[in-house]
Formats: structure tokens, sequence, C-alpha cells
């Protein structure tokens, strides 16, 4: 998986908090976001909606032991 950029583009894109995972393709000038469940794979951003979003599980704290 490749890591956002340090300030995502279109931080209000479902992208950036989709499981799919999506991967940050950065040319000179520009960043893409690819997605690999869309067999466009680059959507226009920023995406507000989308059929196959499914959440990024919930981070839990570990149980000390």
């Amino acid at each position: 998986m490749t890591p956002p950029p340090e300030a995502p583009p279109f931080p209000d894109s479902l992208c950036h908090r989709c499981a799919a995972p999506p991967r940050y393709v950065q040319s000179r000038t520009t960043t893409f976001i690819l997605c690999p469940l869309l067999p466009g794979k680059y959507p226009p951003q920023p995406v507000h909606a989308c059929a196959l979003f499914k959440p990024k599980p919930l981070e839990t704290p570990p149980v000390p032991r």
C-alpha cells in the first residue's frame, strides 16, 4: 500500500477513508488516487459517493497485559 502524501489531495474525498485501500500515484505536478475496485481506476476527485465504498475498520487500542 502506498501511504498518502503528507497533505492528501482532496481531503474530503471518501477514498482516504476506504478499506480498499487507495494507492497514491504522484507525478511531478499532481497526485492521483488509484482505486483497486473501480474499473476506471482513477475516479474524478473528490469522491463524495461510491457504491463500492467500505469504511476502514476502527483501530482499537491494544489491551495492556
